[in-house]
């Protein structure tokens, strides 16, 4: 079993946060309970000393046994001392070896009438909080001392509960962390798979994609370039078919045609020019497909020199026109330019005449009877030449592949239309050359029309 790495370093990451937190957490809860207990017994020492020595204050001659009691009762031990000799009278329950929390510098501070209180570790290992009050009036001092061992056994109480909780807490987080290191990595796991596939040749591999956030994004994108990639390797595969089509049907006349006049199987002289004919236009048209297809490479490839310069693109869109014209009434098709007034572009003329041939010559080709338009209108920052035609229409389907190398809308049909099936493919790369567009509208049955566009702001 493969075991899934990124949900592993996902659910250290947040386990190692989660022992941080729950450590800086316990330290600073215990602090505080700490802080408490310690503060609530200094309080509570001091008020006791406090009390004691208005107790002392009576004549009452109860009110030694009276603190002894409430001494008792509070569990905390009380020492009484003469101020002027600091001679112990009594020492209650207290059984501190010979009294060591007396210090000689105490005297001093409590003649003046001054409180006192510190912590002090006996000799046996256990501490005490010490709160000393003087009663001038009876010549006394007080000493009042809490053993701070309730206190540790509380502090002690509260860092087990908090080892308790902490220990629950980090089980919790460990399933919880496991189950949302899972819920985060899978996408991942899923992706990296089906990229795997992807990288094998399974191009129709998808990832499900279920959620809109950047992993249902990524997903979305590895869709795409999936789909890009089984397009690209679809179109691939009829580029190969398609040229070998092209190549391998002029190559047949050539070689047929050749073979019928070398071995002298002719029977008259005009039946000679006839295959002389054939292979003469064959080899045309074989020389035309090599030469589209060059001159396709080089612009893919950003290798063609463009003589980019001010031009009229009204004059050349009527030029182009007059140069189909013949073409067009051969067939029988009405050809139709409207001039008009627009500013200059900043193209290549020979390649912008190529341009609007290719359209042209590629309207006559496909429109049966009817009329073909040509028009030009101007946008504050463009110029557009528009061609229509009233032919058979392309299928919306079709219109995204249209401008791609060999892409054919009527296969069947090819042969009888003629052409490389590079046209377009060629026009297309030549107005991104230029820093123009060309777009396409249709409806089959009821025509086509492309629309030409340059700006008209020069270069850049």
């Amino acid at each position: 079993m493969r075991i899934n790495r990124i949900g592993l370093k996902l659910g250290a990451v947040i386990i190692a946060l989660f022992i941080i937190i729950l450590t800086f957490l316990g330290l600073v809860i215990d602090r505080v309970f700490s802080s408490f207990y310690h503060t609530k017994m200094k309080e509570d020492v001091q008020d006791l000393a406090t009390h004691f020595a208005s107790m002392a204050k009576s004549h009452d001659t109860s009110s030694e046994e009276m603190m002894q009691t409430y001494a008792d009762f509070s569990n905390v031990s009380i020492y009484l001392i003469h101020l002027n000799t600091g001679d112990p009278i009594s020492l209650g329950r207290l059984k501190i070896q010979d009294a060591e929390f007396l210090q000689p510098s105490d005297l001093a501070g409590l003649r003046a009438g001054h409180s006192l209180f510190r912590e002090f570790a006996a000799q046996d290992g256990e501490s005490y909080f010490v709160s000393a009050r003087p009663v001038p009036e009876e010549g006394i001092a007080i000493y009042v001392l809490s053993s701070m061992q309730s206190m540790d056994e509380s502090l002690r109480r509260v860092r087990s509960y908090l080892l308790l909780s902490g220990g629950g807490a980090f089980a919790l987080a460990l399933g919880f962390t496991y189950v949302v290191s899972q819920i985060l990595s899978r996408p991942m796991v899923q992706m990296e798979q089906a990229t795997r596939r992807i990288a094998k040749g399974e191009l129709e591999t998808r990832v499900e994609v279920r959620s809109s956030d950047e992993i249902g994004n990524l997903g979305a994108a590895i869709n795409d370039l999936a789909r890009d990639l089984q397009h690209y390797r679809d179109t691939r595969q009829e580029f190969f078919a398609n040229i070998s089509h092209e190549l391998r049907t002029p190559i047949t006349y050539l070689e047929g045609y050749a073979k019928v006049l070398t071995d002298g199987l002719y029977d008259s002289e005009e039946e000679k020019v006839q295959y002389l004919t054939i292979i003469y236009q064959e080899s045309l048209r074989l020389s035309r497909l090599i030469h589209d297809l060059f001159e396709l490479s080089k612009m893919e490839e950003g290798k063609i020199h463009l003589l980019m310069e001010w031009l009229d693109l009204s004059e050349l869109a009527e030029n182009s026109v007059q140069k189909v014209q013949l073409k067009a009434r051969e067939k029988g098709l009405s050809l139709h330019y409207e001039k008009a007034d627009i500013p200059l572009v900043y193209a290549d003329g020979l390649r912008m005449e190529q341009v609007v041939l290719n359209i042209l010559e590629n309207a006559i080709r496909y429109t049966e009877q009817g009329t073909i338009r040509v028009r030009l209108s101007a946008q504050p920052e463009s110029v557009h030449l528009i061609v229509e035609d009233t032919g058979r229409g392309i299928p919306q389907e079709e219109l995204p592949y249209i401008f791609e190398r060999f892409y054919r809308v009527e296969k069947s049909r090819s042969r009888e239309h003629g052409g490389s099936g590079l046209g377009l493919a060629i026009v297309k790369k030549l107005m991104e050359l230029q820093g123009g567009t060309v777009e396409v509208a249709s409806e089959p049955g009821a025509g086509t029309r492309f629309v030409i566009s340059l700006p008209t702001s020069g270069p850049a």
